[in-house]
């Protein structure tokens, strides 16, 4: 009983004031690794490659209010269903189209082919005199699914604001004028294949809705559907003469002037942190083994 009250107060937790005793009298290896630390962190800054990010201000169109007539159209009823089940949109927006599209795997993938950016994002992997992708037996060439989820993920990012509605791309590269024309031409882009669909859809619209009023004998009828080809002929008007058909470009993207990352007001902060962190640790596991030791040493005298 005596030899184990006796380990107990040897090994007794220290408290809060001789944990600051401890730490105090290591102070200065505390403080030569936190100077360490932010001293190779800004090593880091000054030497790791620079990221530029590029961001475009957009505002979705609106077809349905670039439309005059549509709040007649809507009222339409069993007409309204019938074109419906044609395939025919009766002036509803394309906003929400336009988003899932722009941040669609499909319309990425097509980009990056069209820009040949596959070789840019695997530079290290991409052999320029030979125009190929390096043989290695540790990896298979990228291919578009690999650029694809890595655009989406490191590289372009949307966000929307739910009060205003306006749309944020954001492009991030490691040159800022490269970063500014990918912005710029993805959106346009967009606005070219929207544009190009509601097209296609609205002269076949036209086409369907000609043949109807031919077809029909019922004069209400006829002026019903002649009212739905009012409409789909001005979005077909609207579709030729807009080129910003889904987004309208507010501020265009530009080549930024100073670097997004690596920075050092974030970098240096976060590095100081972590080496007094782990010189901390450091500090507290030496004394407590140091403890733990000379306990045991004192406890060998007793078992004799």
């Amino acid at each position: 009983m005596n030899r184990d009250r006796e380990w107990a107060a040897r090994n007794e937790s220290i408290g809060f004031l001789q944990i600051l005793s401890i730490l105090w009298n290591r102070k200065w290896l505390i403080l030569v690794v936190a100077a360490l630390a932010v001293g190779l962190s800004l090593v880091y800054v000054f030497t790791a490659k620079q990221w530029f990010r590029a961001e475009v201000l957009l505002k979705p169109t609106d077809t349905k209010t670039s439309l005059s007539g549509v709040g007649q159209l809507g009222s339409l009823g069993g007409l309204g269903g019938l074109a419906s089940l044609a395939g025919i949109n009766l002036g509803s927006g394309n906003s929400a189209e336009a988003m899932a599209v722009l941040v669609s795997r499909e319309f990425t993938a097509a980009f990056l082919e069209d820009q040949n950016i596959m070789p840019l994002l695997y530079s290290d992997r991409w052999d320029a005199v030979q125009g190929r992708w390096k043989q290695s037996a540790f990896f298979d060439p990228p291919d578009i699914r690999d650029a694809t989820q890595r655009f989406n993920k490191s590289i372009r990012t949307v966000q929307e604001d739910r009060k205003t509605g306006f749309v944020t791309m954001t492009i991030e590269w490691t040159d800022p004028k490269i970063a500014a024309d990918w912005a710029n031409l993805m959106v346009e882009r967009l606005n070219e294949r929207m544009r190009s669909k509601a097209l296609v859809e609205a002269e076949t619209n036209v086409s369907y809705l000609k043949q109807e009023i031919a077809s029909s004998n019922v004069v209400p009828m006829q002026q019903s559907i002649g009212r739905v080809l009012e409409a789909e002929l001005q979005r077909l008007m609207l579709a030729k003469a807009t080129h910003e058909y889904s987004f309208k470009i507010i501020d265009h993207a530009i080549p930024p002037r100073r670097h997004s990352w690596p920075r050092g007001i974030i970098v240096a902060p976060i590095a100081l942190l972590l080496g007094i962190a782990a010189s901390v640790f450091y500090v507290l596991a030496q004394d407590a083994i140091s403890r733990k030791r000379a306990a045991d040493l004192a406890m060998q005298p007793l078992n004799v």
